[in-house]
């Protein structure tokens, strides 16, 4: 017999060997239809895999991320069962799940698949989940799962199987379709009821550019159909937030081919909302006592080998510059804090000046991969609103409350009211990826987690998320459309000021070493912008928009009047500008609504002799007739 241990604390015992589903079939015939997956002492399993000791239990279903994540990865099987029927001979890459559903990277030879073929796809896939079969695990050795992908002619395939160690490897089959994958997977295939196919791109193997181009197809599925309805609902609304498009129709950035892809140009519209955010983060950090700083945005490519970035980010990062001067290199910075350390150390400092914050809106420059651009939310050169602070080690918790409250007061000003707090730290059984010696790392992790607690904020924990060099809190932002941000971060950090030797000198007239801890409320200015577009629309916080009103007169002889009251307006600092197109008013409304200008002040004959102005609110209509005194009051109560 074994003993199970349950979330809630009860144990039961069961015979060695029996499956998770057994188990909770023995609780109830509802939670067993219902199990996707369970974890099993932490790590998830199919919940048909044998038990064969003590253990931890926790079931999985539709309504848990894990739950999702191995449906989803089974709907990647079931796709590619479709396909290899419809198309023998086709070889398959990698086939994973993802945040909204699973691809999987495909090579079809000559053959080029469309869109036009997903009706075909879906079908099938359709015609192979009603059959119901299970998803068998199975051991396999090296050497019998090497001559299966020979004799399947699958090179793809044999490339994994050479980093994997014999003993280590599953096969998983369902109907007629075999694949290497260490899983788990749901049950059968039955509980796969709605399908769709939603994207087709280009996908180097294992990224790498110089290697063969798969198609990668993208798709979802649901057990109901409703809910693939209601998804691809939700679907059609993101196309209508895309912030690439609102931002062309709002004219807030654009980009230009002959400056270069990833690299975002800001017009007019756009840097006015960009330095409004800007400037309410600047005030804030002057009132919490932080130092505005500007540094270059290139360093000696020694400032990034000293700091490990160079090490951990090279591959990412433009190439060297090379100088006329013999052996001299430079990159553009991938990060701001190298810098920000040697502001620190080029003085001599005493604990009496401690903590030390030191603030910059820096332009930070990544290499990403032309496939992976995307708007704002992806690109080659961003501003980060990157602080660095430098404290004691007793300090320590009393600055990162400090910065996790003034985090807080950002997401909260910009009307995000959804989201987590993500404690982020090392994966332990992938060591090489971090800097640092392991004391370091267990002081940065466990500050993190009794700042947290002291807040009494709610975490999730992610192994494997910290930074190269230290652990961090994580802010993911839910947008009106459900879906997850990264956006704000707050990192511990005791292994730079090691790098760059930096020093204070003590109570006890010795030298220590500080605590460094970098945040960045918005993340990047880009990022944030991009994804404050999609959440709210294009219709920003009045107090961000860059116009807050248009005057709409009806026709010139009221030109005059709308100058006053501009005017007047630009003198409580309210933003606009006057319509004076010959156009009907009626289109000027419908200009001005598609534009997502909060309020249309319009003047006729009867406003213009009575000295007032008829309101109309966007997406409202009429909110009456006010004199300008009344409106200017009007608006500043909604401020």
């Amino acid at each position: 017999m074994i003993k199970i241990s349950f979330p809630d604390g009860a144990v039961r015992e069961y015979e060695s060997g029996t499956t998770s589903m057994d188990i909770a079939r023995s609780i109830s015939e509802g939670l067993a239809r219902n199990v996707l997956s369970a974890s099993v002492n932490g790590e998830v399993w199919d919940a048909s895999r044998p038990i064969q000791e003590d253990a931890a239990i926790k079931f999985y279903t539709w309504n848990d991320k894990e739950g999702k994540s191995t449906f989803w990865h089974s709907s990647a099987h079931l796709m590619a069962e479709a396909i290899e029927s419809l198309y023998p001979g086709t070889k398959f890459g990698i086939g994973p799940s993802i945040e909204n559903g699973f691809y999987y990277d495909i090579d079809t030879g000559d053959r080029v698949l469309s869109s036009s073929d997903f009706a075909k796809i879906e079908a099938k896939m359709k015609e192979l989940a009603k059959q119901k079969n299970e998803y068998v695990r199975s051991d396999v050795s090296k050497a019998d799962a090497v001559a299966y992908f020979e004799e399947k002619g699958d090179e793809y395939k044999l490339e994994l199987l050479e980093g994997l160690d014999d003993g280590s490897i599953t096969f998983y089959q369902q109907g007629a379709f075999t694949d290497l994958c260490r899983g788990p997977h749901i049950p059968d295939t039955g509980k796969i009821k709605a399908v769709k196919l939603l994207a087709l791109a280009g996908a180097y193997w294992r990224g790498d550019e110089n290697r063969k181009q798969l198609t990668r197809i993208y798709g979802v599925t649901f057990p109901k159909q409703k809910e693939l309805t209601e998804y691809l609902e939700l679907l059609e609304e993101a196309k209508k937030r895309d912030h690439r498009k609102l931002g062309a129709e709002l004219e807030l950035f654009m980009f230009s081919e002959k400056v270069g892809a990833g690299l975002p140009i800001w017009l007019p519209k756009g840097t006015a909302l960009r330095t409004r955010l800007e400037d309410f983060l600047k005030q804030e950090q002057i009132k919490r006592g932080y130092q505005p700083v500007i540094t270059p945005h290139i360093g000696k490519k020694e400032l990034y080998e000293t700091s490990g970035h160079w090490e951990k980010y090279g591959e990412d990062s433009f190439r060297p510059i090379h100088t006329p001067k013999e052996g001299e290199e430079f990159l553009l910075k991938p990060m701001n804090c190298p810098h920000h350390c040697e502001i620190y150390g080029h003085k001599p400092r005493s604990y009496k000046e401690l903590p030390v914050r030191f603030a910059e809106f820096g332009t930070v420059y990544r290499y990403e991969q032309s496939g992976e651009l995307h708007g704002l939310t992806r690109v080659r050169g961003f501003t980060q609103d990157d602080a660095h602070i430098f404290c004691t080690p007793d300090q320590l918790k009393d600055e990162f409350l400090n910065v996790l409250d003034l985090t807080m007061h950002v997401i909260k000003k910009l009307g995000y009211e959804n989201f987590t707090a993500q404690i982020s730290l090392r994966d332990p059984e992938n060591t090489e990826k971090y800097i640092g010696s392991e004391e370091n790392w267990n002081r940065a992790e466990q500050a993190i987690i009794e700042a947290t607690q002291e807040a009494g904020l709610e975490t999730v924990t992610e192994l494997g998320e910290a930074a190269f060099y230290g652990p961090k809190l994580d802010f993911m932002i839910k947008d009106a459309l459900g879906r997850r941000w990264q956006l704000g971060t707050i990192q511990v950090d005791y292994n730079l000021p090691e790098r760059f030797e930096l020093e204070y000198v003590g109570s006890d007239n010795q030298t220590h070493r500080p605590v460094m801890i970098h945040r960045a409320p918005f993340g990047s200015m880009e990022r944030f912008i991009g994804v404050l577009i999609e959440h709210c629309a294009g219709k920003f916080p009045l107090w961000l928009t860059p116009e807050q009103f248009a005057i709409l007169p009806i026709s010139d002889n009221q030109i005059p009047f709308a100058k006053e009251i501009e005017q007047e307006l630009s003198v409580h600092d309210i933003r606009g500008y006057i319509d004076d197109r010959t156009e009907s008013i009626g289109r000027k409304i419908r200009d001005t609504e598609l534009k997502k200008i909060p309020y249309m002040l319009i003047i006729g004959e009867k406003e213009a002799e009575s000295g007032k102005v008829s309101v109309r609110k966007q997406g409202e209509g009429d909110q009456g007739t006010m004199s300008v005194s009344e409106f200017i009051s009007y608006f500043k109560e909604l401020l």
